[in-house]
């Protein structure tokens, strides 16, 4: 009865401990890294800045409005003899005067290189965009890849588990034969070596499980100890061929439409230069007011003075740069030149986003054909370990044939576990190719 309530106890504990503990799904996962991952807030301040850089605030196509004012204060003594042979010698004199002026510039026509660059702004936070996007692929990527690591791993430990409770119960069976005097020392000895090396190796696979679950909580952006189970399922998108997934890559693959982008901003470049070639018009005005008073002791009526002064001045101005020693010439010759590199890198990429798909491709069936053989392996150890196990008991076979089986099945089960995450990872890198990650079914 004793015995019953220590282990209902530890049950309860066992229980407790497992409700409590994190389950981490795939799409709780990438929701925490899409809002947590350092990477994407970096990119994603980025986009922000570039946003800022493309607005109507920083096109030039608004004026500038300025205001000045300033204020000056003057006293003199001074010594002064009139025409009619008078003098004065203890001369005060005090002026002061105001001044304020607002005024607008604003420029007309710059021969469309205003256009042109403001255009070149929204191109660039528009590649800002799509970078941002292959920061999230790319996150994702590793993300997904990490995740299904800690499923393997996860399997992985739960196989050995298994298997070392396999040989605790052939060793306890070795040693309650050797008593009866049914096996031998050497048996009992093979079955603690079974015992100790599966002890080890599940001590390594709990180590690199631990290790795994950190590596994944650093790309979700949270406290690294962190303890959780995932979801070791997996299921595979039966609709790619290899047709669509070429033809959403040439579509929809950030390096190409970043190229685009770059083709598009080499030819807003020469464009820009080109205005340089084109006269500029632009207007001013201003409204200024002044205020100025001298007060002095001079005996001479007519020496205090006043004056107040307001006015509007407006003006247009034309600037042509008729010639400036070949420097616009150069800037033009070199910006076909960039739209000529940019055309060049553009068919690179092509060449080489149709050869990693085409790679890409044939791994991932390669991986679903070793998927499929690993599973067949995985039911003929299994059938084999069965059939082990009761030559075993009948003593028709000899503790290491048996433990030949339980390491084949252990070894088979492990490979198609592998076998399984690498053709996930497989697909979600031809899905990256594609550029239909994002939302994909993880």
């Amino acid at each position: 009865m004793r015995q019953n309530n220590i282990l209902t106890f530890l049950l309860l504990i066992l229980g407790a401990s497992l409700y409590g503990q994190e389950f981490l799904a795939k799409d709780s996962a990438v929701q925490i890294a899409l809002e947590n991952n350092y990477d994407i807030k970096v990119s994603n301040n980025d986009l922000e800045a570039a946003k800022n850089s493309s607005s109507i605030y920083n096109s030039g196509y608004l004026p500038s409005v300025f205001a000045s004012g300033g204020a000056d204060y003057q006293q003199q003594d001074s010594e002064i003899e009139f025409q009619d042979g008078s003098s004065q010698d203890d001369i005060k004199t005090t002026s002061n005067s105001y001044t304020a002026s607002v005024g607008v510039d604003y420029l007309i026509f710059d021969g469309f290189g205003r256009k042109y660059n403001y255009k070149k702004l929204q191109e660039s936070y528009n590649i800002s965009e799509i970078r941002v996007r292959q920061v999230i692929e790319n996150t994702l990527l590793g993300l997904l890849g990490s995740y299904y690591d800690v499923a393997r791993l996860t399997e992985n430990k739960l196989n050995l588990e298994q298997s070392l409770a396999i040989s605790k119960s052939q060793l306890l069976r070795e040693q309650y034969g050797y008593q009866y005097g049914q096996k031998t020392q050497l048996d009992v000895l093979n079955s603690e070596v079974n015992v100790n090396q599966d002890s080890i190796n599940l001590l390594n696979i709990q180590r690199e499980l631990a290790n795994a679950k950190r590596d994944l909580n650093v790309i979700l952006g949270r406290e690294v100890n962190i303890d959780f189970e995932v979801d070791t399922a997996v299921t595979y998108a039966v609709h790619l061929t290899y047709d669509n997934v070429l033809s959403n890559a040439k579509s929809n693959n950030t390096l190409l439409l970043q190229a685009n982008k770059n083709i598009t901003l080499s030819d807003y470049d020469l464009k820009i230069n080109k205005s340089s070639w084109i006269p500029n018009v632009g207007v001013n005005g201003a409204y200024n007011w002044r205020d100025s008073n001298t007060d002095s002791n001079i005996s001479n009526p007519f020496s205090l003075a006043s004056q107040r002064a307001t006015g509007l001045i407006g003006a247009v101005s034309v600037s042509w740069n008729i010639f400036d020693g070949g420097l616009t010439k150069t800037r033009v010759q070199n910006a076909k030149i960039a739209i000529d590199n940019s055309n060049i890198e553009k068919e690179l990429i092509e060449k080489d986003l149709e050869r990693n798909v085409a790679n890409a491709w044939e791994t991932y069936q390669n991986s679903l054909f070793v998927l499929s053989a690993q599973k067949k392996n995985v039911e003929t150890n299994r059938r084999n370990f069965a059939r082990s196990a009761e030559q075993f008991k009948l003593g028709q076979i000899i503790t290491v044939e048996f433990r030949l089986a339980q390491v084949n099945l252990l070894t088979a089960i492990n490979s198609y576990n592998e076998a399984k995450y690498l053709a996930k990872v497989a697909e979600l890198r031809l899905l990256q190719l594609s550029g239909n990650l994002i939302g994909a079914n993880y």
